[in-house]
């Protein structure tokens, strides 16, 4: 049977740099394929070839046996190659029906016929089991999960054989992803060939058939899911083996000791009270959020995205005006110049925690001018000591600081943060967008800073990143912080009940919804088992073999 689709030889150049490096790659009917590696590794740019939105300099597309010249995404569609962008392309204006039929309208007497709309994506959602209403008004108020479901629609309705779904799960909740890797494996049953292009080799593992790890433009490594680990593909990516990053505590019984010395309570060295915070249009942000930090301590804050936990970060950091409550370091309130006693990594890297323009020196400068005399050598030496220090690769440090990777850009972010001399620091999605090996680094720079003493508070939406370095993890829903887990307890199911504010429901129906975080922000216990059903990710071979035997 020939293959869905194969790239054959695909090289790619842009200036000097090879992006691509004669790749092979072979995606079978009904099979979804992953495709991972490092950050520039190649992965974007052999997606955008194979969806039309640049030209091989050499190598050759097969669609069914037979070769295929793509110079747009249109030629793309018409062969039956669909993309679901990381970003979301719809109109958030419009109605499902029409962000789904949008280009390719039916219509009657030269008109769009609504009728004829909806009845088209109602019978495809109902065949693929995605359960969107085509009625819905205004894309832009739906969940992001159903949003993704409305692009994946997008695609099916032109006919799409082939789907290639970039980073998909970037913004999902715990049960969000789960569901959509369910959809994904009714659709490969089907037939249609997924193509997954993800960092998060854990969803590798439950969701595909084989995968294809690149690594410098080049295949690097070519498995078959059921026999691979996660081990043997980081060795694939980046060329050694990760050393992982000790647990912010011993647990269970020894985390208790991170906050009690001598049976006495240690104070928080960062505490929030009943802080109320408006967003951008005035409306309710945060609302009567309180909790505590101590010294030498990581807690993490979870929850999906616009719950608040944008507008509290930015409260606490002195970029966002406060209506009520109070922000204490040590006890007392911290007032003006708060970027004095709080080292804040933005989770915006290019929008604000860098100025892309700027040399790598200057970048790394920022926030300290005050008190220097900014002599050029003087800056670079102390740039140059830094990115030694903070294993920085970069070609200069008069380079532009956009010229670095996404990796070495966040370091380069991280080394001037916790360069300073600060007790707090606030860390917005520290690894969002960098790869693996990265990663494992940021994640070291973290722990140091909470092993020196600091208190860290971690806002991040990879929950495994909150399992790996947090002491406890607070969850944020609509606004209100809504439990508190200890690490231990952080599993994807209470976690994924929380988020989605089940506990309150439970807590307003009368039920003993444990871990909820009261109005003085202290929790009781831990959520209890009674988390989202169905909401783990099933490995996806051993779904086939309960399938099957």
């Amino acid at each position: 049977m020939s293959a869905a689709v194969e790239l054959v030889g695909i090289t790619k150049r842009f200036g000097a740099v090879r992006a691509n490096d004669g790749i092979d790659l072979a995606v079978q009917p009904g099979e979804v394929h992953a495709v991972v590696g490092e950050n520039g590794a190649g992965k974007s740019t052999l997606m955008s070839i194979l969806y039309g939105l640049h030209q091989p300099d050499a190598g050759q597309v097969l669609r069914a046996g037979v070769p295929v010249r793509l110079r747009s995404p249109a030629d793309a569609i018409a062969h039956g190659l669909g993309m679901v962008h990381q970003r979301l392309r719809l109109f958030p204006g419009l109605s499902v029906a029409e962000n789904v039929v949008i280009g390719a309208e039916p219509v009657r007497r030269g008109v769009l016929d609504r009728a004829a709309a909806h009845r088209a994506v109602a019978e495809l959602a109902g065949r693929h089991g995605l359960g969107v209403d085509p009625a819905a008004r205004m894309v832009g108020d739906l969940p992001v999960g159903v949003r993704q479901r409305v692009e994946i629609l997008k695609a099916l309705y032109r006919r799409a054989e082939v789907l290639i779904l970039d980073e998909p799960t970037a913004v999902l909740t715990p049960g969000e992803a789960a569901g959509l890797f369910r959809m994904v494996r009714e659709l490969a049953g089907g037939g249609v060939s997924v193509l997954l292009v993800t960092h998060k080799l854990e969803e590798v593992l439950a969701a595909s058939d084989r995968v294809t790890v690149l690594r410098g433009g080049r295949v690097t490594g070519r498995f078959d899911t059921a026999a691979t680990s996660v081990d043997e593909l980081v060795g694939a990516m980046i060329g050694r083996s990760l050393g992982g990053v000790r647990q912010a505590r011993p647990q269970p019984a020894e985390a208790s000791l991170a906050s009690v010395e001598g049976g006495v309570r240690r104070p928080y060295l960062l505490e929030v009270r009943d802080l109320h915070v408006r967003d951008r249009d005035g409306v309710a942000a945060v609302a009567g959020v309180s909790f505590g930090v101590r010294a030498g301590e990581i807690v993490g804050l979870a929850g999906v995205t616009g719950s608040g936990q944008r507008e509290l970060v930015e409260a606490l950091t002195g970029l966002r005006r406060t209506d009520s409550g109070a922000v204490l370091l040590d006890g007392s309130p911290i007032g003006g110049g708060r970027e004095r006693h709080v080292a804040y990594v933005p989770g915006d890297r290019t929008g604000r925690a860098t100025a892309p323009g700027m040399s790598l020196a200057d970048n790394l400068l920022m926030g300290e001018q005050r008190g220097l005399r900014l002599r050029p050598g003087r800056v670079r030496r102390r740039a140059a000591t830094l990115v030694e220090r903070f294993s920085i690769r970069a070609s200069s440090v008069r380079a532009p600081i956009a010229q670095l990777s996404g990796g070495n850009a966040q370091k380069a972010v991280l080394a001037r943060e916790l360069s300073r001399d600060t007790p707090v620091l606030v860390a917005e999605e520290p690894t969002q967008g960098v790869d693996v090996g990265a990663q494992e680094q940021i994640h070291a720079l973290l722990a140091e800073a909470r092993d020196a003493g600091r208190a860290v508070l971690l806002q991040s939406s990879e929950l495994s990143e909150l399992r790996a370095l947090a002491d406890r993890v607070l969850v944020m829903f609509e606004g209100r912080l809504v439990a508190e887990l200890p690490v231990a307890e952080a599993t994807d199911e209470r976690l994924g009940t929380a988020m989605t504010g089940a506990a309150q429901l439970d807590e307003a129906s009368g039920g003993a919804a444990r871990g909820l975080v009261g109005p003085g922000g202290v929790a009781s216990d831990s959520v209890g088992p009674g988390g989202a059903a169905g909401s783990s990710v099933v490995p996806h071979g051993a779904a086939r073999r309960e399938a099957s035997g």
